[in-house]
């Protein structure tokens, strides 16, 4: 009897301390950890419920009931200086997510605007836009159940226009946190969100493609506050679906039939500024980086490999004089940084990061947006038709402004144009032993105006020969009042002379 009792009490003994731990490691989650690590505590604690449905095997019940408790109204209120007094970039970007999504309704009062947010913890952390927020002077939350609550800004980032907010309280109810890496072209996904003002709103659809880049976060990120040449820093990698996306879902969810958020709803392509069957939404793997930077840091802390590069396609391989028409083309290499301690080239191919194969930018800049300083990738490369790998570890934003200072104003701000190194194809084809090649051409800019195209190899300037970007600048500050005379070889093998001054 007595061993019974012995054994009784320590199985309760052994019990008490389980749940102890759990309690610990719980509370301690909670305080700290990522957004996965909470959520992962959140929905041991309260699992989802079953939903009996006489719909068939295609049935979105379950996942729009698991979702819509957790997809917010979003308000924002702006006075009239913060509207008005914008300019810039920052006028600029509102001007186009507005044209995107018609965003703020101007009154003789204060302005306001609409959109959606994703609960994603239950202490009241919640995932929207950047252009939802930005500038907002008040931001007020409106729970699927009619509470209001007034929000706070933990973190924006225009680059991946996302942005986290924070409301008051603790048992909210979540979405979970999906993979976007598994998401499959044609698979079914719902778009979640507050169109038009309407009360929760759930449409289908199918993931359309991957990988996108519409321009939309590139534009007015090619020059900083004071007119200078800017690094492009954006990350544009998003998720395309036809479900119906309308003014006010951004911010919004965009969820898997199983219910997992896998992107946040951040744009659409549309003549009209209302739904015509282009959705975009950011991956929500991208996104759990930047938001686990905003709620330990404020801000995101993001990794850059060092490199300025040109996508690769079969019409940009010609003018490059390449055969490889996957992956991205390396331009410039920034001294000092992780891909030029790796080892990185100009005139390298950058086919894969951490095995997976490199098809468009976009590829390279989410992998890489998932990462911060010191974390490392391993790169695979081409040089000479011959597969080299090394690895790169991460510099941080200092890197960019280095970048910045080594990109030569004349070259960025005063030509409009851009260049990569003459592949020794080129080199052969047209027996120069140097030369660059304008791999880009800004509309409006010097050389658009020069008509000086895509394709032109520029073999010296001012009797200088041209090995590299960095020579290009030297070159034309040694001719007399900026005055530069070009030597080139057009697309079509055509000697040709330019002279013009550089102002």
């Amino acid at each position: 009897m007595n061993k019974i009792g012995i054994t009784f009490l320590t199985a309760c003994l052994g019990g008490a301390v389980a749940i102890g731990s759990y309690k610990l490691i719980e509370n301690k989650l909670q305080d700290g950890g990522t957004f996965e690590d909470k959520q992962k505590v959140y929905f041991t604690n309260n699992p989802s419920p079953t939903i009996n449905s006489s719909s068939g095997e295609l049935d979105f019940t379950q996942a729009a009931a698991s979702v819509t408790p957790a997809v917010v109204h979003i308000k924002t209120t702006y006075n009239n200086n913060s509207t008005e007094g914008n300019s810039g970039r920052d006028k600029q970007m509102q001007d186009l997510f507005e044209d995107f999504f018609g965003g703020r309704r101007r009154s003789q009062g204060p302005a306001q605007g609409s959109g959606s947010g994703v609960i994603i913890s239950d202490d009241g952390y919640i995932v929207t836009n950047n252009h939802v927020v930005d500038n907002a002077d008040k931001i007020d939350v409106i729970l699927p159940d009619k509470r209001s609550l007034v929000a706070k800004v933990i973190g924006r980032d225009a680059n991946t226009d996302l942005a986290l907010i924070k409301i008051e309280g603790t048992g909210f109810p979540i979405v979970k946190l999906g993979n976007s890496d598994n998401v499959r072209v044609g698979e079914w996904v719902l778009a979640v969100g507050y169109p038009f003002a309407l009360n929760t709103t759930v449409t289908a659809g199918i993931v359309s493609a991957k990988g996108r880049q519409i321009g939309i976060l590139d534009q007015g990120n090619s020059q900083d506050r004071d007119g200078e040449p800017q690094a492009r820093t954006a990350i544009e990698s998003f998720i395309q679906t036809d479900a119906a996306i309308n003014r006010g879902n951004s911010g919004g969810a965009l969820v898997n039939t199983k219910g997992e958020l896998i992107g946040v709803n951040a744009a659409i392509a549309s003549q009209s500024g209302s739904y015509e069957g282009y959705g975009f939404a950011i991956p929500i793997n991208l996104a759990k980086k930047v938001l686990n930077d905003f709620k330990e840091f404020g801000s995101v802390r993001r990794g850059y490999i060092g490199v300025n590069f040109t996508g690769l396609d079969a019409e940009q391989s010609k003018r490059l004089g390449v055969s490889e028409i996957n992956g991205l083309y390396i331009n410039e290499v920034i001294p000092g940084s992780g891909a030029a301690q790796g080892g990185l080239k100009e005139g390298d191919i950058i086919t894969k990061v951490d095995g997976n194969q490199i098809f468009s930018p976009s590829d390279l800049q989410e992998r890489i947006g998932r990462l911060g300083p010191g974390d490392k990738v391993q790169l695979t490369y081409l040089r000479a038709g011959k597969q080299l790998v090394t690895n790169v570890t991460l510099k941080g934003e200092d890197s960019v402004r280095t970048a910045n200072n080594s990109a030569n104003s004349a070259v960025t701000k005063n030509l409009g144009a851009s260049f990569a190194p003459a592949s020794d194809i080129l080199k052969k084809k047209y027996k120069i032993s140097t030369g660059v090649v304008v791999s880009n051409v800004k509309p409006g800019g010097f050389f658009d105006q020069m008509d000086i195209v895509q394709g032109t190899i520029i073999t010296s300037i001012n009797g200088r020969p041209i090995a590299k970007v960095d020579d290009i600048e030297t070159a034309i500050s040694s001719g007399r009042n900026n005055m530069a005379t070009v030597n080139a070889i057009s697309p079509d093998g055509m000697q040709i002379r330019y002279q013009f001054q550089v102002r």
